[in-house]
């Protein structure tokens, strides 16, 4: 116990880590659902999304996406009708230093036409995060992702 605040450390650490991995959470369940309160909530406002290294597995060239509410509403508008989405993430490691924080984590993106589940991309990202203190939440202020893997056809993701 730090006897100048009479908090416990250890207990604000693992608190701390929990919920800067929540805002990552938030950003995967807000695709899935197509809830862009929920999606928007994992993103600070001067968020920068970089999915290009990912992309470029496969010869897509999308853009860095910026802000929370643009980031949020292009996922959703390339997803919305036409793509079902689930998303599980693992093994999310957080180091917090103040009000700043940086995780790693995998994610298993699946994604299958609306119209016809055969037409499908199955993805196994790394997600690099930078996460900052947002009031009573952790928010991401950076997040790039790398492919290890995918099959079957990134149209599923991206569109024709």
């Amino acid at each position: 116990m730090d006897t100048t605040t009479g908090h416990d450390p250890v207990a604000r650490d693992l608190k701390d880590r929990a919920e800067a991995a929540d805002a990552l959470y938030r950003f995967a369940l807000g695709q899935d659902l197509k809830d862009r309160d929920l999606l928007a909530s994992a993103f600070a406002e001067d968020a920068e999304l970089d999915f290009r290294p990912a992309a470029a597995k496969w010869g897509a060239r999308p853009p860095v996406m910026t802000g929370r509410w643009d980031i949020t509403d292009t996922i959703l508008r390339m997803f919305t009708g036409r793509v079902d989405t689930t998303h599980q993430v693992a093994n999310p490691r957080v180091a917090v230093a103040g009000d700043t924080a940086r995780m790693t984590a995998l994610v298993e993106a699946q994604h299958l036409l609306s119209e016809d589940h055969a037409v499908f991309a199955l993805l196994k990202n790394h997600y690099e995060v930078d996460l900052v203190r947002d009031g009573d939440r952790w928010a991401v202020r950076r997040m790039r992702i790398e492919n290890a893997w995918y099959t079957g056809d990134p149209s599923a993701i991206f569109g024709a």
